[in-house]
């Protein structure tokens, strides 16, 4: 790869936090493997599967690292998303090129990452021409916003190695360096790409627009009515449950029952069955006991981590209030551990609206927002299973 790059990259991605107005946030992914890239072209036809969806008005920052060994060859180690935004002038916003490096920079730090690379997506975006007043003139606001990014990134030890442009990812599209006006190319087929490839061999779904993962989570309006009308009665019924535990000298069973409950559901959602209104009920206050949510944080490195993700996903637009940021931080978990940075972002910020005092949704946001790394984060689950031991339950291997 040129602009100074070595051609071995892996990919890997994140999404990220909650954000407070004016700021950039950063949208991070993870992935596993090592995946490949050799030139621009193919980093650019990857990004869609190293961020899970085809990004529009985007600057993409990838982290690299050296990989162990005795060459140290840089790989990405990360890929961070953030929204494009230009004023009346069709000029970045004013400051952003601070805001981007300053989050790139705190995710850089975290990662151990002293080199980056940048590709901006943009419909609005016009390649350079051969004369050279009319390519400063097209290329002038994207060819600003990466000299004071990186700028920015240089005051803080951050060296951006290479920073391309593009309108549109598609086959045949055109590319064109903005640090060296003399490099450009097209885009090979999206389709064909190694890390595409690889991720949909892992089952990992590449969308079509970010508003496809949002929609994931929009809340149901009639069903969530629904649920409603039935949580008094799932309350009173835990309610007996757990004084009837205590009459027995055993409150402890009161949150195993509960947690085998909840597995049973995990279980029928595995085997195509989906939870009844009553159940979506039930559900939603078995989460209430901490015991009981924190230990099912160990089901996302297990054999059931994807039913219990689709779970709590199904749940999260089922319920509201806190009963949904219950379940969504349980989604922000289990999409955070497999390397869905963006997915679990998205989940972050459902819990935040759904309760801002959410404790376990700020500690994962803060997680994200600073890039921790997901193996870092996994330590959550290993608890999860330590909880569910003392109740006398097994969670079963991990098996990532």
């Amino acid at each position: 790869m040129s602009d100074n790059t070595d051609d071995n990259a892996q990919s890997q991605p994140i999404d990220a936090g909650i954000s407070e107005p004016g700021e950039q946030a950063a949208e991070q992914a993870f992935s596993a493997g090592a995946l490949h890239v050799d030139d621009p072209g193919e980093l650019i036809v990857a990004v869609p599967a190293m961020v899970g969806f085809v990004p529009e008005r985007s600057l993409l920052v990838a982290m690299l690292r050296n990989a162990p060994g005795p060459n140290g060859a840089p790989v990405i180690d990360a890929v961070a998303r953030f929204d494009l935004y230009l004023d009346s002038d069709g000029d970045e916003r004013l400051g952003s090129a601070a805001a981007y490096a300053e989050a790139v920079a705190r995710i850089c730090a975290t990662d151990g990452s002293g080199e980056v690379l940048a590709v901006i997506v943009d419909d609005r975006a016009l390649p350079p021409r051969p004369d050279p007043d009319q390519h400063q003139a097209r290329a002038s606001t994207h060819a600003g916003l990466i000299k004071a990014f990186a700028r920015r990134l240089a005051d803080q030890q951050v060296l951006l190695a290479g920073a391309w442009a593009v309108r549109t990812i598609q086959a045949n599209e055109p590319w064109w360096s903005l640090l060296d006006t003399d490099h450009v190319g097209w885009l090979p087929d999206p389709a064909a790409s190694l890390v595409t490839a690889t991720h949909v061999f892992h089952g990992r779904a590449i969308r079509a627009t970010r508003s496809q993962l949002t929609d994931l989570l929009t809340p149901d309006t009639e069903l969530t009515t629904r649920v409603a009308a039935y949580l008094e009665q799932s309350v009173a019924a835990a309610h007996d449950r757990y004084t009837a535990a205590v009459r027995s000298g055993d409150p402890d069973a009161y949150h195993r029952q509960t947690l085998e409950r909840v597995l049973c559901q995990i279980s029928d959602i595995d085997s195509g069955t989906n939870p009844t209104v009553r159940e979506f009920a039930d559900l939603a206050v078995a989460l209430r006991d901490r015991v009981v949510r924190d230990a099912l944080f160990g089901l996302a490195v297990g054999e059931h981590a994807d039913a219990a993700e689709r779970l709590w996903l199904a749940l999260s637009r089922a319920v509201s209030g806190t009963d949904r940021a219950d379940a969504a931080t349980l989604l922000v978990f289990s999409a955070y551990i497999r390397g869905d940075g963006v997915l679990a972002g998205i989940a972050v910020q459902a819990a935040h609206e759904a309760d801002p005092n959410h404790s376990m949704a700020l500690l994962l946001a803060t997680c994200l927002t600073t890039g921790m790394r997901p193996e870092t984060v996994r330590r959550l689950a290993h608890c999860g299973h330590d909880i569910a031991a003392d109740l006398g339950i097994d969670l079963g291997p991990s098996t990532h």
